[in-house]
């Protein structure tokens, strides 16, 4: 479903769904004294790397609550997502596809009834203010519904039954946000939760690839592209995914495309198969069989993954795959600009985030549901230069080159 299509009927049929239920919806805030909630239900319908970005709160939950039964709802487009991170069961998680409006609310009655069943105690709505999400908060029959609020902000009204309301607050980074949904389940300060935020390190879950299926993925390459086989590998993403506005350059692609090549390593075009045409276009610029299109080359998420393995360093919009590289050894230059890494980086140590921020920028909020007001212009993004972009993928290049020498080494003593 088109995203502008789902912005509207959010705010046309959303915003009425949420005033109906607002006046027959109770107010309960608890389960009873005698016992702590121990059924979990996680909303978070957005984009794959949201979930990695909620994986500390997942964390926080089942270190709080020791028996917690975790469930999620999520797009069916991301379930392979949050089966690769393994945190909760399998059958735990809850999809709806968002194809067509039709197939929303098919699979919403399905969903819906499915938690009913499961018998919810808290739920947690992850997203920022859209309306559908917090109609799943009440119907999924949970007494504890948690979610943001805007309080004394001009915000976007999703009716008076969040019983755990939030404050969201646009300085923060969003994977403390998300803590934030936890800790309100047993506060009463106004606003909720007021506490210094964790100053830990974030422990990401690390995605064990098997060797033979690095060795089966290799001999594919080799056998498909034996013109890079004894070079490294340096992927580019230059899609903006749902988001164009989110793009760097495609010129600047380009033009980091040809230096990387002149300095003798191999590029490859990563990407849907929509995106094609932006690898055929890098492809064009280049003119170097060492340039090579592997856009819709991984059939699955976790074919992804393995490359990630096999290659030296990724360069990317702001997006899924600067996430799932944070779950591999592999090192990411990523853009941000009309969206900020102050809220939304990725939590691992060795990606590098280029923000110039502008004025005007993050220009994508979540009171905008981020519908940018940009031309198109997205000058943010065209501040930062291909020659820092070179000068950030030499260095990454040079410590992956070097920690690989050390893999080596301990291999061969092993």
């Amino acid at each position: 479903m088109d995203i502008d299509l789902q912005r509207k009927i959010d705010r046309v049929i959303g915003s009425m769904l949420c005033r109906i239920l607002s006046v027959f919806a109770g107010k309960g805030t608890s389960i009873g004294k005698d016992r702590q909630p121990s059924r979990f239900l996680v909303i978070l319908l957005s984009e794959m790397g949201s979930l990695l970005l909620a994986y500390p709160m997942l964390q926080r939950i089942k270190n709080r609550y020791v028996n917690a039964k975790i469930y999620v709802l999520c797009f069916e487009r991301n379930r392979e997502f949050l089966e690769i991170l393994d945190v909760i069961p399998a059958e735990n998680i809850f999809t709806v596809r968002d194809g067509s409006f039709k197939t929303l609310m098919v699979d919403s009655i399905r969903a819906l009834a499915k938690m009913r069943k499961a018998k919810i105690d808290a739920s947690l709505d992850c997203e920022l203010f859209s309306r559908i999400s917090s109609i799943y908060s009440l119907l999924s029959g949970a007494s504890i519904r948690v979610g943001f609020h805007p309080y004394t902000q001009e915000g976007l009204y999703r009716g008076s039954f969040i019983n755990r309301p939030v404050l969201y607050n646009p300085y923060q980074h969003i994977s403390q946000q998300f803590i934030n949904l936890v800790e309100a389940i047993d506060r009463d300060q106004v606003p909720l939760v007021k506490r210094f935020p964790s100053k830990e390190t974030v422990k990401l879950p690390e995605v064990v690839v098997e060797e033979e299926k690095k060795r089966d993925m290799l001999r594919r390459m080799e056998h498909d592209f034996p013109q890079i086989s004894a070079k490294r590998l340096v992927l580019l993403y230059p899609s903006g995914g749902l988001l164009p506005i989110r793009a760097w350059p495609l010129t600047y692609f380009c033009e980091v495309a040809r230096n990387l090549l002149a300095e003798g390593l191999a590029v490859g075009v990563i990407g849907m198969e929509a995106d094609r045409e932006m690898a055929k276009e890098i492809q064009s610029c280049c003119q170097s069989e060492a340039c090579v299109d592997l856009t819709g080359y991984t059939r699955t998420l976790r074919d992804l993954l393995v490359l990630f393995h096999l290659a030296a360093l990724l360069i990317t919009n702001d997006g899924g795959p600067g996430h799932f590289a944070s779950l591999t050894p592999l090192p990411a230059i990523i853009f941000y600009g009309p969206e900020t890494p102050v809220l939304y980086g990725t939590l691992d140590q060795k990606s590098v985030h280029l923000y110039i921020p502008l004025t005007c920028s993050p220009c994508l909020t979540a009171y905008n549901h981020r519908n940018s007001p940009c031309d198109g212009d997205n000058v943010c993004l065209k501040r930062i230069s291909p020659g820092q972009v070179l000068e950030k993928a030499r260095q990454l290049l040079e410590e992956h080159a070097m920690v690989d020498t050390e893999d080596m080494i301990a291999d061969a003593r092993d």
